[in-house]
């Protein structure tokens, strides 16, 4: 009788978790376009935009491979634009961009960073010639006496204007509860050479998974970074301003792996965190300001880690922005913004 009571305990247990995980589908919304296939294993892609032609814009997107991995330039057809990709490197992680970086007084430029987790080191290179400034590549948590704990993985930029100072922020596969993430100042002396100089080390970790995906609200000044299988949490972005934690928060929504974070802004300040629920194969929206939930969409994808979002018009193809994701089949899915704007905005969440 006991045996029989236990057994129907674990069934009713089992039918309780099934439940709880098989929510109710939502529809796909198809993307506009699917990239090329790359060699390896797509992750992370970010969005440059061309200032002068944004119809010329580059979508750059990590293939990972501890030999041979890339950092592969899209044009906005999601075409490989093969002279603006980067081969040869040892698996490249995470990637991000960034604006007007001031070599002198006459000269800035775009740059592309990314982390080359093989090497225990970032790398940066001008965009859109593709010239590396980085000597070959910058240590990341070299005074970890750990080697594991020198991997870097996420990577994300963030331009203090006041001051003129582009930093740049590290997550790496493994590290400890405190301090996971260190924040690095890109700096350039008067014969043009480029250094990173370490300024901050941050962030808590619970200490379950790792910490890959971060993203930076520029102009509100905001890191915001995945601890996995716990929250996303956010610090301030300015040294300046500090290392404690604003907020954890999100968790409850997420299946399993919380991964990328991309964040879509309006001009009146308003707009989006869209954060990858990568083992539903979904996308959970949070509001911008509050970071309180919104919705979840499905966009098609499988497994996504990064993900990226710009809302200014990027020419006839995308004039209302483009959302980019991560595919577990070795591409990169392009969504016109509008249409992810148009689901978001329909009270259609249960």
């Amino acid at each position: 009788m006991t045996y029989l009571k236990e057994n129907r305990l674990i069934v009713l247990a089992l039918i309780v978790a099934f439940t709880v995980s098989c929510k109710e589908q939502l529809s796909v919304i198809e993307p506009a376009l699917i990239t090329e296939k790359t060699p390896h294993d797509t992750d992370d892609p970010a969005i440059w935009i061309n200032k002068e032609n944004p119809a010329e814009s580059i979508v750059f997107g990590t293939d990972k491979d501890e030999t041979n991995g890339g950092v592969y330039a899209f044009d906005l057809d999601g075409n490989i634009i093969e002279n603006k990709s980067i081969t040869g490197i040892s698996y490249p992680n995470n990637v991000d961009v960034s604006y007007n970086f001031k070599v002198n007084d006459s000269t800035f430029v775009d740059l592309l960073v990314f982390s080359e987790r093989e090497k225990n080191q970032m790398r940066v290179f001008s965009i859109p010639e593709m010239t590396m400034l980085d000597n070959g590549g910058f240590s990341v948590f070299s005074e970890e006496e750990d080697i594991n704990n020198r991997r870097p993985m996420g990577i994300a930029t963030y331009v203090d204007r006041n001051n003129n100072e582009t930093f740049i922020i590290v997550s790496r596969k493994e590290g400890p509860e405190e301090n996971y993430l260190h924040q690095y100042k890109l700096v350039v002396d008067s014969l043009g050479n480029f250094d990173a100089e370490l300024v901050r080390k941050f962030g808590a970790f619970s200490g379950v998974k790792e910490i890959e995906a971060i993203a930076v609200d520029q102009e509100a000044g905001y890191i915001y970074y995945s601890d996995e299988d716990h929250c996303i949490r956010k610090y301030h972005a300015n040294p300046e301003d500090g290392s404690e934690e604003i907020s954890c928060f999100g968790n409850a929504y997420f299946d399993r792996d919380i991964e990328g974070i991309a964040i879509a802004k309006n001009e009146d300040g308003s707009g989006y965190l869209i954060v990858s629920n990568q083992q539903d194969h979904s996308f959970v929206i949070f509001d911008r300001q509050t970071n309180k939930y919104v919705k979840t969409l499905n966009l098609g994808t499988l497994e996504t880690d990064g993900c990226e979002a710009t809302t200014e018009n990027l020419g006839t193809k995308f004039p209302n922005g483009l959302f980019v994701s991560m595919n577990d089949d070795k591409t990169f899915h392009f969504h016109d913004f509008a249409e992810i704007k148009r689901a978001i905005e329909q009270n259609t969440e249960k």
